[in-house]
Protein backbone atom coordinates (compact mmCIF):
# COMPACT_ATOMS: atom_id res chain seq x y z
CA UNK A 1 0.00 0.00 0.00
CA UNK A 2 1.53 3.07 -0.64
CA UNK A 3 2.82 4.69 2.15
CA UNK A 4 2.89 8.87 2.05
CA UNK A 5 5.65 10.92 3.63
CA UNK A 6 6.58 14.63 3.83
CA UNK A 7 9.34 15.32 7.15
CA UNK A 8 20.92 19.78 9.47
CA UNK A 9 21.85 22.52 10.30
CA UNK A 10 25.49 22.01 9.97
CA UNK A 11 25.09 20.46 6.79
CA UNK A 12 22.66 22.80 5.19
CA UNK A 13 25.51 25.22 6.42
CA UNK A 14 28.19 23.71 4.69
CA UNK A 15 26.15 23.18 1.29
CA UNK A 16 25.66 26.65 1.30
CA UNK A 17 29.44 27.54 1.62
CA UNK A 18 30.53 24.23 -0.73
CA UNK A 19 32.00 26.69 -2.62
CA UNK A 20 34.34 27.89 -0.71
CA UNK A 21 35.85 25.11 1.08
CA UNK A 22 38.15 22.37 -0.18
CA UNK A 23 36.03 19.37 -2.48
CA UNK A 24 37.81 17.16 -0.41
CA UNK A 25 36.98 17.83 3.37
CA UNK A 26 34.12 20.27 3.14
CA UNK A 27 33.21 19.85 7.06
CA UNK A 28 36.66 20.85 8.42
CA UNK A 29 38.34 23.05 5.58
CA UNK A 30 37.92 26.72 6.67
CA UNK A 31 36.38 28.84 3.84
CA UNK A 32 38.61 30.80 1.83
CA UNK A 33 37.73 34.05 3.65
CA UNK A 34 39.29 32.75 6.49
CA UNK A 35 42.18 31.30 5.05
CA UNK A 36 44.72 33.45 5.81
CA UNK A 37 47.66 31.50 4.11
CA UNK A 38 48.38 30.39 0.78
CA UNK A 39 49.94 26.84 1.92
CA UNK A 40 48.59 23.35 0.67
CA UNK A 41 45.45 22.07 2.56
CA UNK A 42 47.98 19.09 4.39
CA UNK A 43 44.83 17.54 5.94
CA UNK A 44 42.88 17.45 2.79
CA UNK A 45 45.61 16.01 1.13
CA UNK A 46 46.22 13.15 2.98
CA UNK A 47 42.74 12.54 3.81
CA UNK A 48 41.79 8.87 3.08
CA UNK A 49 39.87 8.04 0.12
CA UNK A 50 35.97 7.83 0.99
CA UNK A 51 34.97 4.15 2.42
CA UNK A 52 32.18 2.70 -0.50
CA UNK A 53 28.96 1.72 1.18
CA UNK A 54 26.55 -0.28 -0.35
CA UNK A 55 23.08 -0.26 0.82
CA UNK A 56 19.53 -1.76 0.12
CA UNK A 57 16.22 -0.40 1.33
CA UNK A 58 12.59 -0.15 1.29
CA UNK A 59 11.14 3.02 -0.23
CA UNK A 60 6.86 2.93 0.50
CA UNK A 61 5.66 3.45 -3.29
CA UNK A 62 7.52 2.61 -7.19
CA UNK A 63 7.23 6.23 -8.15
CA UNK A 64 10.68 7.36 -6.66
CA UNK A 65 14.09 7.67 -7.96
CA UNK A 66 17.42 9.27 -7.61
CA UNK A 67 18.26 12.06 -9.44
CA UNK A 68 21.69 12.77 -11.54
CA UNK A 69 24.36 12.91 -8.69
CA UNK A 70 25.51 16.63 -9.47
CA UNK A 71 20.93 17.22 -8.26
CA UNK A 72 20.96 15.17 -5.24
CA UNK A 73 22.33 17.09 -2.81
CA UNK A 74 21.35 15.15 -0.05
CA UNK A 75 23.71 11.74 -1.37
CA UNK A 76 26.56 15.07 -1.39
CA UNK A 77 25.61 16.22 2.23
CA UNK A 78 26.16 11.99 3.40
CA UNK A 79 29.01 11.63 0.76
CA UNK A 80 30.72 14.92 2.04
CA UNK A 81 30.37 15.26 6.01
CA UNK A 82 31.24 11.24 6.32
CA UNK A 83 33.62 10.42 3.78
CA UNK A 84 31.91 7.68 2.13
CA UNK A 85 30.79 7.06 -1.51
CA UNK A 86 27.35 5.74 -1.23
CA UNK A 87 25.44 3.40 -3.79
CA UNK A 88 21.80 2.65 -3.22
CA UNK A 89 19.71 0.25 -4.12
CA UNK A 90 16.01 0.31 -3.10
CA UNK A 91 12.34 -1.30 -3.54
CA UNK A 92 9.00 -1.51 -2.49
CA UNK A 93 8.18 -4.33 0.05
CA UNK A 94 7.01 -7.19 -1.63
CA UNK A 95 8.20 -9.95 -4.13
CA UNK A 96 10.61 -8.46 -6.03
CA UNK A 97 12.31 -7.08 -3.10
CA UNK A 98 12.56 -10.36 -1.33
CA UNK A 99 14.08 -12.22 -4.58
CA UNK A 100 16.83 -9.60 -5.06
CA UNK A 101 17.96 -9.97 -1.83
CA UNK A 102 17.99 -13.16 -1.55
CA UNK A 103 19.89 -13.60 -4.50
CA UNK A 104 22.48 -11.17 -3.43
CA UNK A 105 23.23 -12.71 -0.37
CA UNK A 106 23.25 -16.24 -1.86
CA UNK A 107 25.67 -14.99 -4.50
CA UNK A 108 27.90 -13.22 -1.75
CA UNK A 109 27.15 -9.83 -2.86
CA UNK A 110 25.07 -8.80 0.51
CA UNK A 111 25.02 -5.11 1.07
CA UNK A 112 26.78 -3.69 3.91
CA UNK A 113 23.36 -2.60 4.90
CA UNK A 114 20.19 -3.72 3.66
CA UNK A 115 16.11 -3.79 5.12
CA UNK A 116 14.01 -6.78 4.24
CA UNK A 117 11.10 -8.22 6.11
CA UNK A 118 9.89 -9.44 9.27
CA UNK A 119 9.47 -13.13 7.80
CA UNK A 120 12.53 -12.91 5.73
CA UNK A 121 15.38 -11.75 8.72
CA UNK A 122 14.38 -14.27 10.84
CA UNK A 123 15.35 -16.57 8.14
CA UNK A 124 18.76 -14.90 7.53
CA UNK A 125 19.23 -15.17 11.59
CA UNK A 126 18.33 -18.26 11.20
CA UNK A 127 20.82 -18.69 8.71
CA UNK A 128 23.53 -16.85 10.27
CA UNK A 129 23.64 -14.34 7.33
CA UNK A 130 23.23 -11.33 9.58
CA UNK A 131 25.83 -9.60 11.86
CA UNK A 132 25.24 -9.28 15.79
CA UNK A 133 24.66 -5.95 16.53
CA UNK A 134 25.39 -6.16 19.73
CA UNK A 135 29.03 -4.13 19.35
CA UNK A 136 27.64 -1.52 17.00
CA UNK A 137 23.72 -0.59 18.60
CA UNK A 138 23.28 1.03 21.90
CA UNK A 139 22.99 4.47 23.48
CA UNK A 140 26.21 5.36 23.08
CA UNK A 141 26.79 4.99 19.44
CA UNK A 142 23.11 5.84 18.19
CA UNK A 143 21.97 8.73 20.84
CA UNK A 144 19.76 9.55 18.36
CA UNK A 145 18.21 6.87 17.02
CA UNK A 146 17.00 5.71 21.08
CA UNK A 147 15.09 8.63 21.23
CA UNK A 148 12.61 6.92 18.64
CA UNK A 149 12.68 3.42 20.05
CA UNK A 150 13.63 2.21 23.62
CA UNK A 151 15.86 -0.78 24.81
CA UNK A 152 12.18 -2.50 25.67
CA UNK A 153 11.25 -2.06 22.08
CA UNK A 154 14.39 -3.15 20.35
CA UNK A 155 14.53 -6.55 22.95
CA UNK A 156 10.95 -6.86 21.76
CA UNK A 157 11.80 -6.98 18.58
CA UNK A 158 14.20 -9.62 18.47
CA UNK A 159 13.51 -13.30 17.31
CA UNK A 160 15.68 -16.45 17.89
CA UNK A 161 17.11 -15.05 21.01
CA UNK A 162 19.64 -12.91 19.53
CA UNK A 163 19.94 -9.57 18.35
CA UNK A 164 20.96 -9.28 14.70
CA UNK A 165 17.72 -6.71 13.59
CA UNK A 166 16.79 -3.67 15.21
CA UNK A 167 14.05 -1.40 13.87
CA UNK A 168 13.70 1.57 11.81
CA UNK A 169 12.00 4.03 13.83
CA UNK A 170 8.44 3.87 13.16
CA UNK A 171 5.30 6.01 13.33
CA UNK A 172 3.62 5.38 16.98
CA UNK A 173 0.14 7.03 15.81
CA UNK A 174 -2.34 5.34 12.83
CA UNK A 175 -4.38 6.11 11.22
CA UNK A 176 -5.92 2.94 9.74
CA UNK A 177 -10.12 4.39 8.82
CA UNK A 178 -12.62 3.65 6.20
CA UNK A 179 -13.44 7.06 4.35
CA UNK A 180 -16.66 8.08 2.98
CA UNK A 181 -17.70 10.29 0.36
CA UNK A 182 -19.66 13.14 2.15
CA UNK A 183 -21.24 14.97 -0.79
CA UNK A 184 -22.95 12.04 -1.71
CA UNK A 185 -24.05 11.42 1.61
CA UNK A 186 -25.52 14.68 1.71
CA UNK A 187 -26.70 14.67 -1.95
CA UNK A 188 -28.63 11.24 -0.75
CA UNK A 189 -29.78 12.39 2.74
CA UNK A 190 -27.52 10.34 4.81
CA UNK A 191 -25.63 10.48 7.87
CA UNK A 192 -21.66 9.03 8.36
CA UNK A 193 -22.38 5.23 9.11
CA UNK A 194 -21.55 4.23 12.71
CA UNK A 195 -21.88 0.17 12.33
CA UNK A 196 -21.91 -2.41 9.78
CA UNK A 197 -25.58 -2.39 9.28
CA UNK A 198 -25.17 1.26 8.69
CA UNK A 199 -22.48 0.92 6.35
CA UNK A 200 -23.81 -1.83 4.20
CA UNK A 201 -27.17 0.68 3.61
CA UNK A 202 -25.05 3.64 2.22
CA UNK A 203 -22.88 1.00 0.18
CA UNK A 204 -26.59 0.11 -1.41
CA UNK A 205 -27.11 3.62 -1.16
CA UNK A 206 -23.90 4.38 -3.42
CA UNK A 207 -24.95 1.98 -5.79
CA UNK A 208 -27.98 2.45 -6.80
CA UNK A 209 -29.30 5.62 -5.89
CA UNK A 210 -27.14 7.54 -8.58
CA UNK A 211 -25.15 9.76 -5.83
CA UNK A 212 -23.21 11.34 -8.81
CA UNK A 213 -26.22 12.23 -10.67
CA UNK A 214 -25.80 11.44 -13.78
CA UNK A 215 -28.55 9.49 -14.55
CA UNK A 216 -26.22 6.63 -14.68
CA UNK A 217 -25.67 3.27 -12.73
CA UNK A 218 -22.24 3.21 -12.35
CA UNK A 219 -20.88 3.73 -8.85
CA UNK A 220 -20.47 1.31 -5.97
CA UNK A 221 -20.42 1.49 -2.75
CA UNK A 222 -16.84 0.05 -1.84
CA UNK A 223 -13.58 -0.49 -3.37
CA UNK A 224 -10.88 -2.75 -1.93
CA UNK A 225 -7.72 -4.32 -3.56
CA UNK A 226 -6.87 -8.18 -3.80
CA UNK A 227 -3.97 -7.92 -5.52
CA UNK A 228 -5.28 -10.95 -7.42
CA UNK A 229 -4.20 -13.68 -4.99
CA UNK A 230 -6.40 -12.94 -1.65
CA UNK A 231 -9.51 -11.68 0.02
CA UNK A 232 -8.90 -8.24 1.73
CA UNK A 233 -8.99 -7.73 5.42
CA UNK A 234 -10.66 -4.06 4.62
CA UNK A 235 -13.78 -6.02 4.00
CA UNK A 236 -16.37 -4.89 7.03
CA UNK A 237 -17.17 -8.15 7.21
CA UNK A 238 -14.25 -9.09 9.04
CA UNK A 239 -15.14 -6.07 12.39
CA UNK A 240 -18.77 -7.46 11.72
CA UNK A 241 -17.64 -10.82 13.03
CA UNK A 242 -15.06 -9.70 15.43
CA UNK A 243 -11.74 -10.56 13.57
CA UNK A 244 -10.93 -6.80 11.92
CA UNK A 245 -7.32 -6.92 14.02
CA UNK A 246 -5.15 -8.49 12.48
CA UNK A 247 -2.76 -10.33 15.07
CA UNK A 248 -4.71 -10.66 18.68
CA UNK A 249 -3.90 -10.98 22.32
CA UNK A 250 -7.08 -11.82 23.81
CA UNK A 251 -6.37 -10.88 27.33
CA UNK A 252 -9.42 -11.33 29.28
CA UNK A 253 -9.04 -14.98 28.10
CA UNK A 254 -5.26 -15.11 27.64
CA UNK A 255 -5.23 -16.57 24.10
CA UNK A 256 -3.75 -15.47 21.04
CA UNK A 257 -5.70 -15.39 18.24
CA UNK A 258 -4.85 -15.33 14.26
CA UNK A 259 -8.08 -13.52 13.38
CA UNK A 260 -7.73 -14.78 9.31
CA UNK A 261 -7.34 -18.64 9.89
CA UNK A 262 -9.57 -18.27 12.89
CA UNK A 263 -12.15 -20.82 12.81
CA UNK A 264 -15.13 -17.85 12.52
CA UNK A 265 -13.13 -16.58 8.93
CA UNK A 266 -15.61 -19.25 7.57
CA UNK A 267 -18.73 -16.87 8.64
CA UNK A 268 -16.58 -13.92 7.04
CA UNK A 269 -16.22 -15.60 4.28
CA UNK A 270 -20.50 -16.60 3.77
CA UNK A 271 -20.81 -12.70 4.59
CA UNK A 272 -18.17 -11.56 2.07
CA UNK A 273 -20.11 -13.91 -0.26
CA UNK A 274 -23.82 -12.36 0.41
CA UNK A 275 -22.48 -9.00 0.40
CA UNK A 276 -20.68 -9.29 -3.13
CA UNK A 277 -23.89 -10.94 -4.65
CA UNK A 278 -25.51 -7.87 -4.03
CA UNK A 279 -22.92 -5.90 -6.31
CA UNK A 280 -22.41 -3.29 -4.17
CA UNK A 281 -18.56 -3.46 -4.21
CA UNK A 282 -16.29 -2.68 -6.76
CA UNK A 283 -16.25 -5.74 -9.47
CA UNK A 284 -12.60 -5.68 -10.25
CA UNK A 285 -11.65 -5.70 -6.35
CA UNK A 286 -10.14 -9.29 -6.40
CA UNK A 287 -7.72 -8.52 -9.58
CA UNK A 288 -6.92 -4.96 -8.51
CA UNK A 289 -3.07 -3.87 -6.63
CA UNK A 290 -2.64 -1.70 -4.02
CA UNK A 291 -3.35 1.97 -4.64
CA UNK A 292 -5.84 0.78 -8.14
CA UNK A 293 -8.82 0.28 -5.85
CA UNK A 294 -8.21 4.62 -4.96
CA UNK A 295 -8.07 5.71 -8.87
CA UNK A 296 -12.19 3.72 -8.56
CA UNK A 297 -12.56 6.17 -5.72
CA UNK A 298 -10.50 9.33 -7.32
CA UNK A 299 -12.66 8.53 -11.19
CA UNK A 300 -15.91 8.79 -9.18
CA UNK A 301 -16.91 5.16 -8.93
CA UNK A 302 -16.83 4.11 -5.77
CA UNK A 303 -17.77 6.11 -1.79
CA UNK A 304 -15.87 4.24 0.45
CA UNK A 305 -12.56 3.20 1.02
CA UNK A 306 -10.39 2.68 3.92
CA UNK A 307 -6.54 4.50 4.07
CA UNK A 308 -3.73 3.80 6.29
CA UNK A 309 -2.50 7.62 5.89
CA UNK A 310 -2.93 10.44 7.72
CA UNK A 311 -3.29 12.92 4.67
CA UNK A 312 -5.61 10.65 3.18
CA UNK A 313 -8.37 12.94 2.65
CA UNK A 314 -6.69 16.48 3.23
CA UNK A 315 -7.53 19.34 0.98
CA UNK A 316 -4.40 20.51 -0.14
CA UNK A 317 -2.34 17.36 0.05
CA UNK A 318 -1.64 16.28 -3.98
CA UNK A 319 -1.12 12.84 -3.24
CA UNK A 320 -4.60 12.98 -1.23
CA UNK A 321 -7.74 10.94 -2.27
CA UNK A 322 -9.67 14.35 -2.06
CA UNK A 323 -7.43 16.14 -4.07
CA UNK A 324 -7.31 14.07 -6.71
CA UNK A 325 -11.13 13.60 -6.62
CA UNK A 326 -11.38 17.46 -7.57
CA UNK A 327 -9.11 17.65 -10.03
CA UNK A 328 -10.18 14.42 -12.11
CA UNK A 329 -13.91 15.44 -11.36
CA UNK A 330 -13.63 19.48 -11.55
CA UNK A 331 -16.50 18.77 -8.48
CA UNK A 332 -14.97 21.23 -6.41
CA UNK A 333 -17.34 20.10 -3.17
CA UNK A 334 -16.52 16.51 -3.67
CA UNK A 335 -15.22 15.72 0.15
CA UNK A 336 -14.65 12.40 2.12
CA UNK A 337 -14.28 12.43 6.13
CA UNK A 338 -13.46 9.19 7.88
CA UNK A 339 -15.40 6.59 9.71
CA UNK A 340 -15.19 3.47 11.84
CA UNK A 341 -17.39 0.92 12.43
CA UNK A 342 -15.28 -0.57 15.11
CA UNK A 343 -13.90 2.25 16.58
CA UNK A 344 -12.57 0.61 19.89
CA UNK A 345 -10.43 -2.18 17.91
CA UNK A 346 -9.55 -0.85 14.64
CA UNK A 347 -6.07 -2.73 14.89
CA UNK A 348 -3.37 -3.73 17.14
CA UNK A 349 -0.96 -0.74 18.69
CA UNK A 350 1.55 -0.01 16.02
CA UNK A 351 5.05 -2.32 16.06
CA UNK A 352 8.18 -1.99 14.35
CA UNK A 353 7.13 -2.94 11.15
CA UNK A 354 11.15 -2.46 9.20
CA UNK A 355 14.52 -3.62 10.56
CA UNK A 356 17.75 -2.87 9.23
CA UNK A 357 20.42 -5.68 9.10
CA UNK A 358 24.06 -6.17 8.38
CA UNK A 359 25.80 -8.80 6.44
CA UNK A 360 27.50 -11.18 8.22
CA UNK A 361 31.12 -10.84 6.71
CA UNK A 362 30.14 -6.81 6.42
CA UNK A 363 33.72 -5.72 7.97
CA UNK A 364 32.75 -3.89 11.09
CA UNK A 365 34.53 -0.28 9.44
CA UNK A 366 31.63 -0.64 7.42
CA UNK A 367 29.12 -0.90 9.84
CA UNK A 368 30.32 1.33 12.11
CA UNK A 369 30.08 4.41 9.17
CA UNK A 370 26.41 3.28 8.38
CA UNK A 371 25.43 3.67 11.72
CA UNK A 372 27.29 7.11 11.67
CA UNK A 373 24.95 8.25 8.61
CA UNK A 374 21.85 6.37 9.98
CA UNK A 375 21.94 7.79 13.50
CA UNK A 376 22.38 11.15 11.90
CA UNK A 377 19.41 10.74 9.75
CA UNK A 378 17.46 9.57 13.05
CA UNK A 379 19.20 13.39 14.56
CA UNK A 380 17.47 16.84 13.58
CA UNK A 381 19.78 17.64 11.08
CA UNK A 382 19.48 14.76 8.80
CA UNK A 383 15.69 14.13 9.04
CA UNK A 384 14.89 18.01 8.11
CA UNK A 385 17.32 17.19 4.96
CA UNK A 386 15.99 13.92 4.36
CA UNK A 387 12.37 14.74 4.43
CA UNK A 388 12.05 18.39 3.50
CA UNK A 389 15.24 19.75 2.16
CA UNK A 390 16.84 22.83 2.08
CA UNK A 391 16.74 25.56 5.04
CA UNK A 392 15.42 28.75 4.17
CA UNK A 393 14.46 27.14 0.23
CA UNK A 394 12.37 24.46 1.46
CA UNK A 395 11.68 24.76 5.46
CA UNK A 396 12.10 27.85 8.29
CA UNK A 397 13.47 27.29 11.27
CA UNK A 398 12.80 29.08 14.20
CA UNK A 399 14.07 27.47 17.66
CA UNK A 400 12.83 23.70 16.85
CA UNK A 401 9.67 24.66 15.30
CA UNK A 402 9.88 24.31 11.40
CA UNK A 403 7.61 25.77 9.02
CA UNK A 404 7.41 24.12 5.65
CA UNK A 405 7.17 25.99 2.20
CA UNK A 406 5.36 23.16 0.58
CA UNK A 407 5.07 24.47 -2.72
CA UNK A 408 8.86 24.68 -2.70
CA UNK A 409 9.37 20.87 -1.85
CA UNK A 410 7.14 19.94 -3.65
CA UNK A 411 8.48 21.40 -6.48
CA UNK A 412 11.93 20.36 -5.49
CA UNK A 413 11.20 16.36 -4.84
CA UNK A 414 8.97 16.13 -7.91
CA UNK A 415 11.85 17.73 -10.32
CA UNK A 416 14.20 15.40 -8.88
CA UNK A 417 12.17 12.12 -8.90
CA UNK A 418 10.30 12.04 -5.42
CA UNK A 419 14.22 11.58 -4.03
CA UNK A 420 13.11 12.68 -0.48
CA UNK A 421 10.90 9.45 -0.31
CA UNK A 422 14.70 7.09 -0.89
CA UNK A 423 15.96 9.13 1.70
CA UNK A 424 13.47 9.79 4.40
CA UNK A 425 12.43 5.97 4.38
CA UNK A 426 16.22 4.87 5.36
CA UNK A 427 15.85 5.62 8.85
CA UNK A 428 12.35 7.30 9.10
CA UNK A 429 10.02 4.73 7.30
CA UNK A 430 6.50 6.20 7.33
CA UNK A 431 7.56 8.86 10.13
CA UNK A 432 5.29 12.04 10.51
CA UNK A 433 5.87 13.01 13.97
CA UNK A 434 9.61 14.20 14.93
CA UNK A 435 8.66 15.03 18.14
CA UNK A 436 10.58 12.51 19.81
CA UNK A 437 13.91 14.82 18.68
CA UNK A 438 12.43 17.68 19.61
CA UNK A 439 11.03 19.50 16.27
CA UNK A 440 7.60 20.69 16.01
CA UNK A 441 6.60 20.73 11.95
CA UNK A 442 3.67 23.39 11.02
CA UNK A 443 2.43 22.58 7.83
CA UNK A 444 0.51 25.71 6.07
CA UNK A 445 -1.80 23.20 3.87
CA UNK A 446 -3.36 21.99 6.63
CA UNK A 447 -7.18 23.43 7.12
CA UNK A 448 -9.82 22.90 9.99
CA UNK A 449 -11.22 20.25 7.80
CA UNK A 450 -7.81 18.30 7.79
CA UNK A 451 -7.16 18.85 11.74
CA UNK A 452 -10.84 17.64 12.29
CA UNK A 453 -9.68 14.53 10.44
CA UNK A 454 -6.84 14.25 12.80
CA UNK A 455 -8.45 13.83 15.74
CA UNK A 456 -11.18 11.68 14.71
CA UNK A 457 -8.10 9.01 13.84
CA UNK A 458 -6.63 9.86 17.23
CA UNK A 459 -9.78 9.03 18.96
CA UNK A 460 -9.79 5.56 17.45
CA UNK A 461 -8.29 2.41 19.93
CA UNK A 462 -5.79 0.18 19.22
CA UNK A 463 -5.05 -2.79 21.48
CA UNK A 464 -2.14 -3.80 22.59
CA UNK A 465 -0.16 -7.22 21.15
CA UNK A 466 2.78 -6.12 22.96
CA UNK A 467 6.01 -7.51 21.07
CA UNK A 468 6.89 -8.80 17.52
CA UNK A 469 6.48 -12.28 16.98
CA UNK A 470 7.88 -15.04 14.50
CA UNK A 471 7.92 -18.34 13.75
CA UNK A 472 10.27 -20.73 15.20
CA UNK A 473 13.32 -22.65 13.21
CA UNK A 474 12.65 -23.89 10.24
CA UNK A 475 8.87 -23.00 9.96
CA UNK A 476 7.41 -20.83 7.22
CA UNK A 477 4.89 -18.21 7.94
CA UNK A 478 4.73 -17.05 4.17
CA UNK A 479 3.84 -20.43 3.01
CA UNK A 480 1.45 -20.70 5.56
CA UNK A 481 -0.15 -17.31 4.70
CA UNK A 482 -0.09 -18.60 0.76
CA UNK A 483 -2.23 -21.73 1.43
CA UNK A 484 -4.53 -19.89 3.63
CA UNK A 485 -5.12 -17.04 1.07
CA UNK A 486 -5.62 -19.82 -2.04
CA UNK A 487 -8.26 -21.46 0.18
CA UNK A 488 -9.93 -18.72 1.03
CA UNK A 489 -9.94 -17.47 -2.72
CA UNK A 490 -11.37 -21.21 -3.31
CA UNK A 491 -14.18 -20.73 -0.88
CA UNK A 492 -15.10 -17.53 -2.11
CA UNK A 493 -15.02 -18.06 -5.78
CA UNK A 494 -15.54 -21.68 -6.33
CA UNK A 495 -17.44 -23.30 -3.47
CA UNK A 496 -21.26 -22.57 -2.50
CA UNK A 497 -20.77 -21.81 0.73
CA UNK A 498 -17.50 -22.30 3.69
CA UNK A 499 -18.68 -25.07 5.16
CA UNK A 500 -15.08 -26.88 3.92
CA UNK A 501 -13.52 -24.20 5.90
CA UNK A 502 -12.80 -26.44 9.23
CA UNK A 503 -11.24 -28.79 6.77
CA UNK A 504 -8.99 -26.57 5.19
CA UNK A 505 -8.18 -24.78 8.80
CA UNK A 506 -7.58 -28.23 10.23
CA UNK A 507 -5.02 -28.67 6.87
CA UNK A 508 -3.69 -25.31 7.96
CA UNK A 509 -2.90 -26.23 11.25
CA UNK A 510 -1.12 -29.11 10.79
CA UNK A 511 0.19 -30.06 7.28
CA UNK A 512 1.40 -26.12 7.09
CA UNK A 513 2.29 -26.21 10.74
CA UNK A 514 0.14 -22.75 12.03
CA UNK A 515 -0.76 -24.61 15.28
CA UNK A 516 3.84 -24.85 16.12
CA UNK A 517 3.84 -21.25 14.71
CA UNK A 518 0.94 -19.38 16.76
CA UNK A 519 2.33 -21.51 19.70
CA UNK A 520 5.40 -20.05 19.07
CA UNK A 521 3.57 -16.32 18.45
CA UNK A 522 1.84 -16.92 21.95
CA UNK A 523 5.18 -18.21 23.70
CA UNK A 524 6.28 -14.87 22.60
CA UNK A 525 3.88 -12.79 24.12
CA UNK A 526 3.62 -15.26 27.40
CA UNK A 527 7.10 -14.15 28.01
CA UNK A 528 6.49 -10.18 27.14
CA UNK A 529 3.75 -9.96 29.49
CA UNK A 530 4.79 -12.76 32.06
CA UNK A 531 1.44 -14.68 31.90
CA UNK A 532 0.21 -17.57 30.40
CA UNK A 533 -0.70 -17.11 27.01
CA UNK A 534 -2.17 -20.26 24.50
CA UNK A 535 -3.15 -20.74 21.28
CA UNK A 536 -6.59 -23.09 21.00
CA UNK A 537 -6.04 -24.46 17.46
CA UNK A 538 -9.00 -26.95 17.63
CA UNK A 539 -12.09 -26.51 15.99
CA UNK A 540 -14.70 -26.41 17.92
Amino acid sequence: MKLRKQVAFGVIASLVVLSACSKDDATSTPSASTTTSSAPDTAAATKAPPMTLNWLTFVPTNDVSLPAPDKDYIRQAIEQKFNVKLNMEYGVPGEDHKTKINLKISSGATPDMFQADGAQTNQFIIDKAVADLTPYVNPQTMPNYYKWVTPEIIQRYQVQEVFMRAPVPYEKQLYQSYYVRKDWLDKLGLKVPTNYDEMINVMKAFTFGDPDGNGKNDTYGFTTFGNGIGVSKQFPEWYKNGLGIDLWYDQAHGEYVDPQSDIRAGKVLDDIRAVLAQKIVDPDWFLAKPGQELEKVEAGKAGIFQSLLRTAAFDNVATSVKKKTIDISGIKTADFVPFHIMPDAVNYAALPGVPFLFGAKTPPEKIKKSIEIMDWLAGPEGYLLSHFGKEGTNYTKSGNTITLIPDAITKDNQANGNFFDVYSSIFAYGVQDPSPIGLTIIDPRETDHDRAIVEKLKSYKYPVLGTNVAPPPGFDIGAFRTQMRAYMVKILFEEKDASNWPKYRKELMTTYHGKEIFDNYAKTISQVFKTPVVFKSENP
